[in-house]
């Protein structure tokens, strides 16, 4: 029976960062799984990179090459989602340090947020946002925790008219949030949100990702580990066997249940780590979970 590996496994296997993880894994290579944009048709990985925190660096050759490596991995797998916010503090920067010591900018579907009050800071913000992170074009900008959103999706939208942002977004990362998001989605349409949905946070089940389906609209998730919940409540157990055949951690378990929901887009997990982010990729690749074993995964989390 093929044993299962936890996150320090698959990197502790691996003498060179540069190896993908197909490599890192000893199995046949498998192209990350992809999902149309509901607005346009185009297709994106679904798995991509958060740096809420992990970004939150000083721009220093180590701290540059570090989070350049972890990147390099995400775009050599396939991958290109990078999402970011002012509200990150130096993450932006940190982002424009990485596109320019790497030339990468092409490989990248580049998302942040405007995160202020007002016309004025707004257009601001996000103006630094593309100069911080060395672009001309932001791929998506959302509105940070509905902050204002009448004034900047209004913004956006001029940006969107000037070729200077491809698509616009709402996001929120808690529950209690959703209900004041559905009615902003149906009142804005934008062309994604971005939520917190994962076995331990299903909420965003009942009503928002069903209504994103129906509207067209994109689905980015955050917290997809519910900031580390998960991993703590299957702590010290194995993988369950019936697992096995789509799953080699608890991370891509995890992952996997979130990607195979047929109104979600792309999951953003954050990691500076080369370990993790080995492990994320692989949760794109596969066989993914069908609705009876979706509904298998959660009867056994719930019974933890």
């Amino acid at each position: 029976m093929k044993p299962t590996m936890t996150r320090r496994e698959l990197v502790t296997t691996a003498s060179a960062l540069g190896l993908a993880p197909s490599l890192v894994l000893g199995q046949k290579t498998d192209s990350i799984m992809t999902k149309k944009i509901p607005s346009t048709g185009e297709r994106l990985p679904v798995i991509g990179l958060g740096t809420y925190q992990v970004f939150d660096a000083e721009s220093t050759p180590v701290e540059i090459e570090s989070r350049r490596k972890i990147v390099e991995l995400l775009t050599s797998s396939g991958g290109s989602l990078l999402d970011t916010s002012p509200m990150y503090n130096r993450s932006e920067r940190i982002i424009g340090d990485v596109i320019a010591s790497a030339d990468n900018r092409d490989s990248l579907f580049l998302a942040t947020k405007v995160w202020t009050n007002g016309k004025a800071s707004g257009a601001s913000q996000m103006q630094r946002s593309a100069k911080l992170m060395r672009t001309d074009v932001i791929d998506l900008m959302q509105v940070h925790n509905l902050r204002d959103t009448a004034t900047h999706m209004q913004s956006i939208s001029e940006l969107q008219a000037e070729g200077r942002v491809r698509f616009s977004g709402l996001t929120h990362y808690r529950a209690d949030a959703l209900a004041a998001l559905e009615a902003e989605m149906r009142q804005f349409k934008p062309q994604f949100i971005q939520i917190n949905y994962s076995l331990g946070e299903r909420e965003a089940d009942k009503r928002v990702l069903p209504l994103a389906k129906d509207l067209g609209i994109g689905v980015l998730i955050n917290r997809p580990y519910q900031s580390g919940a998960l991993f703590r409540a299957v702590r010290g157990q194995d993988l369950p066997d019936w697992a096995r055949g789509f799953a080699d951690s608890w991370g891509q378990f995890f992952l996997k249940f979130i990607v195979s929901h047929p109104a979600v887009t792309c999951a953003i997990p954050a990691t500076s780590k080369t370990t993790h982010m080995l492990d994320n990729l692989q949760a794109g690749t596969g066989v993914m979970p069908d609705e009876s074993m979706r509904t298998r995964m959660l009867y056994y989390i719930q019974a933890l």
